[in-house]
């Protein structure tokens, strides 16, 4: 076991990226083992071939985990106003007796689920970092958003992060280093029901080019981010951190590497870890810092099955809270062309801006993001009716979808948490990661409320008929997922400090989505697991 590595990143996404680049920024000799593969934009993202809308974001050997779920929540008729329905089969949900489980959207590849995202960077409402001493639930975020924020610039400027010039609660050092991209014409039908309803709309913040930089091309608005971007001007981790820090000569990314054991030296120290290769053949490296960045689902497992971490591993489980409605416009309004998700209202954001509820949510243009982008999407869930009839009604509403989405706070609730599955295993014998998740009243009043905003916004914006509505009552399909090993100054309450560093052990760290303390108010999460990651490294570095 030779010391080649100063440290060793377990996971390439949103935190092993930003851990490993700034590792090797300040120096250091860094190991990133991913276990997914690598993508190559040129070869596996399909949008210039015939098929590309039947094709969606690729999966590859390797590139999906494994998980179990437990029993989804019973779904009471009292909520029916809350069910996912489609205008010709009705509701989704057949049996009307639990919720599905569509799964854990994630990706496992080098640069994470960024590889499949929609690429929102957005920084976290200073308000919701204080959920529990303003709020009673939750928990407080360790540190200040003042002490998280050049991390935040730092991140944005090396992506190259375009925005507007309105920033709200998210006080700035700095403007966005690009440009807000101009909104689409869905976009800016949709900002005319907005003024209807006395709501604000601006441009995102997007990890997406608006300008030439860092030898990536801008956007070509195509529409269709979550299929993978060949252009490579979407900020993904693979085209920024991890492709910063292999062009150092000191970042080695070894893919399709399965970490399965923490190796512990003398008292609470992690020597090393041990991996198995694509052939099935164990590996050890040792190293002086280990940063764990495998997410909210696999963090908590590897630590479970090392025996790792104190009683709240796994706990404080916090998901993503959605909602999406979508209609047909009489007009036509080009929407099958765009960036996705490139306009939002922050208005109810705040924690306590929803009248009745704890936490906030915000809205957004949902139209490409829902994959209302090619003729298949349209004809399969938008168009009823077939043969000549269809084709004719197809060819006279394509490009007339519009969608308005909703992403909530999701409190902890003691019935959502990760465990290991008691009987399940996977290729190499160890136990998965078993997810259970429940919605509790809260959630349900802020979900009704996230649901009933969105019709109105579309009748506002001149849709008289909804086609398609889904959301997270009956309808578990996460994209972010939070808090399994929470941040936090007391052991009693947190697996990790507020340096990100697990309790009593002095050279593991936990950077990704699982630290988060609370989730805020619908903001994607990616940018702050960057910053926070940023943070933590430095802080590391300052104390050895």
């Amino acid at each position: 076991m030779s010391a080649a590595f100063d440290a060793i990143v377990i996971g390439s996404g949103a935190g092993g990226g930003a851990a490993a680049w700034r590792l090797v920024s300040r120096g250091a000799r860094v190991l990133v083992l991913e276990a997914g593969p690598w993508f190559d934009p040129s070869r596996d993202y399909g949008l210039a071939r015939p098929d590309w809308e039947l094709r969606g974001f690729p999966v590859k050997p390797g590139s999906q985990g494994r998980y179990t779920y437990g029993p989804m929540q019973a779904l009471d008729p009292a909520h029916d106003d809350l069910r996912s329905w489609h205008h010709e089969t009705g509701h989704l949900v057949q049996t009307g007796v639990r919720g599905v489980r569509v799964g854990y959207s994630h990706v496992r590849g080098v640069g994470g689920s960024t590889l499949h995202y929609t690429g929102e960077a957005h920084r976290l409402n200073p308000h919701a970092m204080r959920m529990h001493s303003q709020h009673g639930v939750a928990a407080d975020w360790p540190f200040s958003y003042a002490e998280l924020e050049p991390y935040y610039a730092e991140a944005e400027q090396l992506i190259g992060v375009a925005g507007p010039t309105e920033v709200g609660d998210r006080w700035r050092s700095a403007p966005y280093p690009q440009p807000a991209h101009p909104l689409c014409k869905s976009s800016r039908q949709l900002g005319q029901g907005a003024a209807k309803l006395g709501l604000s709309w601006t441009a995102n913040a997007r990890a997406a080019l608006s300008l030439p930089h860092d030898g990536r091309p801008p956007c070509n608005h195509c529409g269709a981010c979550n299929r993978g971007c060949p252009l490579r001007d979407k900020g993904s981790v693979d085209q920024t951190f991890i492709r910063r820090a292999v062009l150092t000569g000191r970042c080695e990314v070894r893919a399709r590497a399965t970490v399965t054991t923490l190796v512990r030296g003398e008292g609470q120290v992690v020597r090393g870890v041990r991996y198995i290769d694509e052939q099935g053949r164990a590996h050890t490296e040792r190293a002086g810092l280990v940063v764990l960045s495998a997410g909210a689902i696999e963090s908590p497992r590897l630590l479970l099955i090392n025996g790792i971490g104190n009683q709240h591993v796994g706990r404080h489980f916090m998901e993503t809270q959605f909602w999406t409605s979508i209609g047909l416009h009489p007009e036509p309004l080009s929407s099958y062309q765009g960036l996705p998700s490139d306009a939002i209202c922050w208005d109810h954001n705040r924690p306590d801006s929803i009248p009745g509820v704890i936490g906030g949510a915000r809205f957004y243009s949902a139209t490409l993001e829902a994959d209302c982008v090619g003729p298949v999407s349209y004809a399969t869930r938008l168009i009823e009716g077939w043969g000549a009839a269809h084709k004719q009604r197809l060819r006279q509403s394509f490009g007339h979808a519009l969608a308005v989405g909703a992403i909530g706070e999701s409190l902890p609730h003691p019935g959502s948490f990760v465990e290991l599955d008691a009987t399940e295993r996977d290729a190499h014998g160890l136990p998965v990661a078993r997810i259970h998740s429940r919605l509790d009243d809260m959630a349900l009043r802020r979900l009704r409320f996230m649901a009933k905003t969105c019709r109105e916004w579309l009748r506002a914006s001149g849709c008289d008929a909804l086609k398609q509505e889904f959301g997270t009552y009956d309808d578990f399909a996460a994209t972010h997922v939070f808090g399994t090993c929470r941040m936090g100054v007391s052991k009693n309450e947190s697996v990790c400090d507020d340096g990100n560093r697990v309790h009593g052990w002095g050279n593991l760290l936990v950077c990704d989505g699982s630290s988060f303390p609370s989730t805020g108010g619908g903001e994607s999460p990616s940018l702050t697991i960057q910053a926070m990651t940023l943070r933590a490294i430095d802080r590391f570095l300052a104390s050895t």
